[in-house]
């Protein structure tokens, strides 16, 4: 591995320990967990106070939803995808698949964490603090609760989404990403069932550690190499 890699990889290991030890240390109190109460309480109020609000965080909290963020992540990788020559066309395809298979790897990781963080409108409910649920409120079956939140899914696969782009398309593809990124983290905030720390310290500190050893060592690189020699060319032949 090139020393400017070991370097990057260091700092970004150091950054993802010490932000979720930061966090860890304080879970429920301190900054972050100020940080967290002002956020859910801010938009928990607003769930109350504007009906057209309530049945926003309601649709973006459908399950359904869910698929908005990939057609929008589909729609910036076609855009490459479709200028690109057959060759082109096949690396990208595997990418995809090494982007899959990160995904599946860093869920494993999450897996082994010994952490098991209610959200915060679950939290604030057992308390019994005066907690709107937006299912409730409009009856629709949005997502605003969840029994193991932290590290948050949806913002890991998006962060994810994000760095590869940066990793094999540059600049400009890793802003669409983080812009997609930083749109589709928030409807699960916004509802409750996600802590703001969930995905911007869990998420985060999960992709800095775990995803920066496969992308910066050789491992992301070989799994496209491999694939590429083993999917025939002739199945991107008619594609545009």
């Amino acid at each position: 591995m090139q020393k400017d890699k070991l370097i990057t990889l260091g700092i970004c290991n150091l950054a993802g320990f010490l932000l979720f030890g930061w966090w860890y240390a304080t879970e429920f109190s301190g900054f972050w967990f100020e940080v967290d109460k002002a956020i859910f309480y801010y938009f928990n109020h607003l769930l109350v106070e504007s009906k057209a609000f309530s049945y926003f965080v309601a649709v973006v909290n459908l399950r359904a939803f869910d698929i908005v963020a990939f057609v929008a992540m589909l729609g910036v990788y076609y855009s490459y995808y479709r200028k690109s020559n057959v060759e082109g066309k096949r690396w990208l395809f595997c990418i995809g698949i090494a982007m899959l298979l990160s995904a599946v790897v860093l869920k494993q990781f999450d897996n082994m964490l010994p952490i098991d963080r209610v959200s915060a409108s679950v939290y604030f409910d057992n308390l019994n603090h005066d907690v709107n649920f937006v299912s409730k409120l409009t009856g629709w079956p949005a997502k605003d609760r969840s029994a193991s939140s932290f590290p948050g899914d949806h913002g890991m696969m998006l962060l994810i989404f994000s760095v590869y782009m940066w990793k094999y398309l540059g600049r400009t593809a890793f802003y669409k990403g983080l812009a997609i990124s930083f749109i589709f983290s928030w409807p699960r905030v916004m509802s409750g069932a996600h802590w703001f720390t969930d995905i911007y310290v869990g998420s985060m500190s999960f992709v800095l550690v775990i995803l920066s050893w496969i992308l910066l060592s050789p491992a992301a690189d070989i799994c496209i190499d491999w694939l590429e020699k083993h999917i025939p060319l002739r199945y991107f032949l008619h594609q545009r």
